[in-house]
């Protein structure tokens, strides 16, 4: 019996897989150098984040393993430099390398639990939106445009502001991610909104729609079985070019120091300790942090742009 299960599972996964290759999506994939390029760095920077433990030279957090003898040695290639500290060390003797490869996991959890909580919120929002209209359709809408007139910064400022000065002193360390996410995806909900409610109103009105109305189907059954799935390939677009958004909303936030703590240094967090050295000739602890982060905001971006002309019938 176990036999047959595995053998159906490694079929299931082998049909998969002939599916997405003769797709037109994997076909668009590979006429495209830009989006194989933009893949293969983003696919280098996050495997890099996420085998950090394993792969860095040193870890940043081990305090015992900090010498302040070691503090501000410059990269490999330059006098005073050495290879057990490949792109430097900071002001604390931390390697720098180690530091971004920790940083980058930081930053990319952060940016996809701020895309995941946006897209559940503003998907939810637009389905109502689209589908009942009336009094609800405005007040969401007119929600939206309010906070549209705002940059997504200032939102997030001040959701961060808010929630900081509601909760005590002492456990804000403990809860600043999740009131960084909490910021951040309450700062960029709208986008989702107002794509899932154009696309509904556009669906509703067709005819499978109307004869699962006219048979008795719930409407919560036909927004998550028939609705749902036609509005997945813009929420997609939105939701990469979001998670470059949301990745450089939470580097500009700690950059500001308001964002992560010290005691989990993300990439705005180095490149904020760094712009101290700047002027001391120390450059490298503050630019490779910061050229790790547009890396990486570019690839997704780039990413982005390829999927949403990929998906676009228009273009086919």
């Amino acid at each position: 019996m176990a036999d047959l299960v595995s053998t159906a599972a490694r079929a299931g996964s082998r049909s998969i897989l002939r599916r997405v290759f003769a797709s037109d999506l994997w076909w668009s994939f590979r006429r495209s150098p830009v989006a194989m390029g933009a893949a293969a760095v983003a696919i280098i920077l996050i495997a890099g984040s996420l085998l950090a433990p394993w792969i860095a030279p040193h870890d940043p957090f081990d305090l015992a393993s900090l010498n302040l003898l070691d503090a501000t040695t410059p990269p490999a290639w330059l006098t005073g430099g050495t290879w057990q500290y490949p792109l430097g060390t900071d002001d604390q003797g931390r390697d720098v390398l180690s530091a971004i490869l920790y940083g980058s996991r930081l930053s990319l959890a952060v940016g996809f639990a701020a895309v995941v909580v946006a897209m559940l919120v503003g998907v939810s929002l637009g389905l109502i939106a689209g589908w009942t209209g009336g009094i609800a359709d405005t007040v969401i809408m007119r929600v939206a445009d309010v906070q549209l007139s705002f940059p997504a910064i200032l939102i997030a400022l001040l959701i961060d502001g808010v929630a900081r000065g509601l909760v005590p002193r002492d456990a804000q360390a403990e809860i600043a991610s999740f009131v960084v996410i909490a910021a951040i995806a309450l700062s960029s909900w709208v986008q989702y909104a107002r794509t899932v409610r154009a696309s509904t109103m556009v669906e509703r009105d067709k005819e499978y729609v109307q004869a699962a109305r006219m048979i008795g189907v719930h409407p919560a059954k036909i927004l998550a079985g028939h609705l749902l799935p036609n509005v997945v390939g813009p929420v997609l677009v939105v939701a990469t070019i979001n998670l470059a958004l949301a990745i450089l909303t939470e580097a500009t936030l700690s950059f500001l120091g308001v964002g992560l703590p010290p005691t989990q240094p993300s990439l705005g967090t180095l490149i904020r300790n760094g712009n101290d050295f700047l002027l001391s000739g120390d450059w490298w602890i503050s630019i490779f942090p910061g050229v790790a982060l547009a890396a990486l905001i570019l690839s997704v971006n780039l990413l982005g742009d390829w999927l949403r002309d990929a998906l676009n019938p228009k273009l086919r």
